[in-house]
């Protein structure tokens, strides 16, 4: 196959310069939050309501995820592509703008929803800008460096920005870049004529995203929520995911087709995504709260924390191709999944008192690990998918990755939020729930009574050693699934050699 010809070649780099900044912005939002969420939670006063401010913005994205992709297929890929930018855009500004936690929980959920699209929505373009695969590999490896280079830059410039100006700034930082992504494509990407009969599964989307919200709520209120409330939540989740199963079976163009699940090696695929990126965001959300929280470094130090990770997962996904000459995708993987155990038995292993360095040394297992089992699991799942379900199951993928970040994220939550609830209760009235919000500040450390930090510290450190101890239980799994996997493919071998 040929590069596409609608396009010229100076367009063609024009335009995937324009989508490279769109994975740029995610990246940089993605770091630049987590280092800015010490300074947010002491400014809004929202310790308890810290994993709805991650959660909201996966969830926005994983939702939206599969409906880009189809709103594309009806009015064209440009046109969902700087519809998708825009959400992006303005939702960063009213972040910024946002005078207490609920605004800016909402105002970020706006930003999911936006992120939805400009994360998916260039993989399909790309599949039209570069229709030879060799090509095609070629950009996914800038796409992979320009997302490495902006984690790398994020938490140096988020940290420098919380430091020196406020936290504010963070989320003003992409509006331009949105903007500027969205005009390059305007002005390059000629508009392709759509022509779509089916109808669009409207049904089927409401079902899925009142489900998938409902299921969010449940898991966010597990332990502060009447047992009614909860029971309620997933009921409803339970009854609206279960008629969506129903649903998909009988429309033409279903939002998630059935079909994907008949596929036992696209199935064992998307279960390693789900653990793998699961255990991931106990890491990325929580090693900047170590930092500050444990070793009061500021913002800027504790950001950097991430910088280790993000060089070693750009050399990560650099090494798949290389190692796929002599190795199958399963060994592959078992490295990658190794390096991503060890970071977080390393993290298991130390106590509060652990000095920095530590988490640089995790965090560079971590990066290695998860850089090469992305680049490995995208392509494998672009390989066992048939031909026809290449898109869904690229765009199902994306779905899948993000659903778990969501929902591990609130799981996370959920056990730091347990464990600072147990020791302030255990400290019988010495220690509050905004002295705990300051902690997580070190500029606020002035504030708070002296011989208390160390208790703080320890009850905080309760909290991230639950986390990490969770984030290695998923990867242990990880590494049994893949080895299972790897077994049945070889007595699949030997009984076809007999």
């Amino acid at each position: 196959m040929k590069e596409a010809n609608f396009v010229s070649k100076q367009r063609t780099l024009i335009i995937t310069c324009a989508l490279l900044l769109s994975n740029a912005m995610s990246g940089l939002d993605n770091t630049i939050i987590n280092t800015a969420l010490p300074a947010i939670i002491s400014d809004l006063h929202g310790l308890e309501l810290m994993g709805w401010i991650v959660a909201v913005f996966l969830l926005g994205t994983a939702v939206s995820t599969p409906l880009w992709s189809k709103l594309g297929e009806h009015i064209g890929n440009k046109k969902s592509y700087q519809l998708a930018a825009l959400l992006f855009v303005i939702g960063s500004l009213l972040q910024g703008l946002a005078p207490n936690m609920w605004v800016l929980i909402i105002t970020r959920t706006v930003a999911g929803i936006g992120n939805g699209g400009i994360v998916s929505l260039p993989y399909i373009i790309y599949a039209q800008l570069y229709a030879n695969p060799r090509k095609r590999m070629q950009v996914l490896g800038f796409v992979s460096a320009s997302y490495s280079m902006a984690t790398i830059i994020g938490p140096l410039v988020g940290g420098y920005i919380v430091d020196t100006f406020s936290w504010h700034w963070v989320f003003y930082l992409n509006v331009p870049i949105g903007l500027l992504s969205a005009l390059l494509v305007q002005i390059y990407y000629p508009a392709q004529h759509v022509a779509v009969t089916k109808k669009v599964d409207y049904l089927g989307a409401i079902l899925m995203a009142c489900g998938l919200i409902s299921l969010l709520i449940g898991i966010e209120n597990l332990g502060s929520a009447s047992v009614h409330q909860v029971a309620l939540a997933f009921g409803i989740a339970v009854v609206c995911l279960g008629t969506l199963i129903r649903v998909e079976g009988h429309v033409n163009d279903p939002i998630i087709p059935r079909r994907l699940f008949k596929n036992l090696d696209l199935v064992m695929d998307f279960l390693l995504f789900t653990l793998i990126w699961g255990a991931f965001m106990g890491f990325l959300i929580y090693s900047p709260m170590w930092a500050q929280g444990l070793l009061g470094t500021s913002a800027l130090i504790g950001g950097a924390t991430q910088i280790p990770s993000s060089i070693t997962d750009f050399i990560g996904s650099g090494m798949v191709a290389p190692l796929r000459r002599h190795w199958s995708p399963q060994n592959v993987l078992n490295l990658s999944i190794l390096t991503l155990t060890l970071a977080f038995v390393l993290l298991v292993l130390v106590d509060a008192h652990a000095p920095y360095w530590i988490l640089l040394v995790a965090g560079m297992f971590e990066g290695f690990g998860n850089g090469a089992c992305f680049n490995e699991l995208q392509v494998k799942v672009q390989q066992d998918a048939a031909e026809q379900d290449v898109p869904i199951a690229t765009s199902f993928s994306f779905l899948i990755r993000m659903l778990s970040q969501t929902f591990t994220a609130s799981v996370f939550a959920l056990l730091m939020n347990a464990a600072i609830r147990h020791g302030v209760t255990q400290s019988h009235g010495k220690i509050t729930m905004q002295m705990m919000n300051q902690l997580s500040d070190a500029t606020n450390l002035k504030h708070l009574p002296p011989h208390l930090i160390p208790q703080m510290r320890q009850i905080l450190h309760t909290g991230l050693h639950n986390i990490m101890l969770l984030s290695l239980i998923l990867m242990l799994i990880a590494a049994g699934l893949n080895l299972a996997v790897q077994y049945r493919q070889h007595r699949q071998m030997v009984r076809n050699d007999l």
